[in-house]
Order: C-alpha cells, then structure tokens, then sequence
C-alpha cells in the first residue's frame, strides 16, 4: 500500500497536475487528498488479512487445496482447514447466467465431467456437474458439485479461514459481485484480500470498495515463456517481441502499476522470490507472497528463513511443481 511519506512526490505530481488543468487550489488539494485516500489501505487491516495465524508464514491452500481434494470446492475448503492452512485461495467465474462460481479455468473440461465452456453453461446445468470426476482421489470425493461463491464464502467464515479470492477477469461484474459479499459479510474486510493479473481488475475493485485489501499476481516473462522456461511462440520474431512486452509488463508492475491499484501485497511465481526481492517490496510497504509452494524443503524455506506466506497444492505432501 502508499505510504504518503514515501509516496510525496506521487500526490505533489497529482496537486500540481490538476492545479495547472483547473486553476484551482482548492480542486487541487481535493484530487491530491482523493487520490491518496484511494489508495492507501490501513496497515493494520492488511497486516491481518496477510498474518492471520501465528506463524511466520502462512500456508495458503492453493484452489482450496487442488492436489488434496478437488480445486474450488465445498470438499477442498474443509479438507485445507483439516490439515492446516490459515487461508484459501478461490478462483472466481461466472456462469452464463451470471451466477458467480468457483472455477478455474474457462471451460469445465478439465475438472469436471461435464463439457464446453462457462459461458454457455447456466448454473442449474452447471450444478449436475461431478467437480471430482478428474481428480486423483474422485471415488473419495464423487459427486462433489461446484459451489456458488457464496457458499465458499459462508464456509470460510464459519472455518475462520483467510480467502484470497482469484479474479481472472470480468471486472464489472467481479466488482459487483464481490463488493455485494463484502457488504454482507463485514467480517470479510479483516479476513481476505483480492487479487488478479489483470490490474483493471484491482482498480474496478478499489473504485468500488477502497476498503478491500488488494493485491497483484504477476509472473515475469508469463507472456513469452510457459511457467517451466519453455518459449511460447515459434515464430522467433514473435517470442522477440513478447519479450520486449514482458520487459515492459515487467517495469510497469514494479514502477507504477501497483501505485495505481493501492495494493498491499504482490503474489509472484516462487522461483523469482528472494531475500532482496522481498526487501524490495517492504520497503514499498508491500508484502510478497509466494506461489505454487509444493515440497517440504520448499515451504521450510519460506516458514524457516524468508518467512513470507506460500501458497500449496497440498497440506500433506510434495507435488508435482505448478506455474
């Protein structure tokens, strides 16, 4: 978040930006004042939502807890909760109808054994669905139905779970959504944040509610290269200049992008966390979290000696590594 000590030279910019436009002292100190109240979000409140149990570092069950019971269900959010996380993260879509869901991706081909994708799909045919048809453990879990977000929400609550809500897209509608549960449940306020890569998702959010805790996702060099290094693109010129926009991608975000949001805490791919990267950010007033954390030595060494949150597919055991 902006500290506005730290950050005089932003708020002077914004004063004497609009006090050339407007000629007006007065507008210019209501815009300075306005921009900064967007922005910063009380280190207290950011402070709990990120530190939410005693431990140095927070486990964070990633999808609910993908590896240990079916991702972005009712089952995974207990099974998290059984076996120790402070929090969950949840990914929000939306049906065709315009019901707000937990679901990764865009179709529900992977995860279910239903076929096509969310936006053709109305939430009562949504809901026949089996959300563990795929899963490795799916004769423990059959019939698991993909829930609402709500119903995710209410269980959380009840677990005294952190949520670290997912939002991929839909801006508008993620806002309204959100910022309905939000009104709802106060409790929500202390107790969660929301994130995206996409920072006109977080911006629509902080328009809607300055309040909520946000937070930013990014992997470097997410648009050229897969998460294991592979290229994305054949084409050389192609992968040249899907570099040059990472690069770029890759400034914004550390320069200004999360000034603009007014977020608390950065998530970054694991393999790009380090001791300098989370000084880095802490002097920004940041926190960095870490994902996909999935081995034993992995998470001793974000409990033990970075003590920043992770986020894991599993509780229990290793995992296959996850970009």
């Amino acid at each position: 978040m902006l500290q506005l000590g730290d950050e005089a030279a932003l708020y002077s910019v914004v004063f004497l930006a609009t006090l050339l436009g407007t000629r007006s002292p007065t507008w210019s100190c209501l815009v300075a004042v306005s921009v900064y109240c967007f922005l910063a979000v009380p280190d207290a409140r950011a402070r709990q939502v990120l530190r939410p149990g005693p431990r140095a570092a927070a486990p964070i069950a990633h999808r609910g807890g993908g590896h240990d019971a079916p991702e972005n269900t009712l089952a995974a959010i207990r099974e998290a909760s059984k076996n120790g996380a402070e929090g969950v993260e949840l990914d929000l879509e939306f049906t065709s109808d315009g019901v707000p869901i937990l679901m990764h991706d865009e179709t529900v081909d992977r995860t279910t054994n239903g076929s096509g994708p969310l936006s053709q799909i109305s939430f009562s045919e949504l809901s026949k669905f089996d959300a563990a048809a795929k899963h490795r453990l799916s004769e423990k879990f059959s019939g698991e139905r993909i829930p609402t977000l709500e119903e995710a929400v209410e269980e959380c609550i009840k677990l005294q779970l952190s949520i670290y809500f997912d939002v991929k897209g839909h801006p508008d509608e993620a806002a309204a959504a959100l910022g309905h549960l939000y009104r709802k449940h106060p409790v929500l306020y202390n107790t969660s944040i929301v994130c995206s890569f996409e920072p006109k998702v977080i911006y629509r959010m902080r328009q809607t509610d300055p309040e909520v805790v946000t937070a930013l996702t990014h992997r470097p060099w997410s648009m050229s290269r897969f998460g294991d290094g592979a290229p994305r693109f054949a084409s050389l010129w192609k992968h040249q200049w899907m570099t040059l926009v990472d690069i770029l991608l890759d400034w914004a975000h550390h320069h200004f992008l999360w000034k603009l949001c007014g977020v608390s805490a950065f998530l970054v791919q694991k393999n790009f966390v380090s001791p300098d990267y989370i000084q880095y950010w802490a002097q920004r007033g940041v926190q960095v979290v870490a994902w996909t954390v999935n081995t034993a030595v992995e998470k001793q060494y974000y409990q033990e000696l970075l003590q920043v949150n992770y986020i894991t597919d599993s509780l229990m055991e290793d995992c296959d590594p996850h970009y």
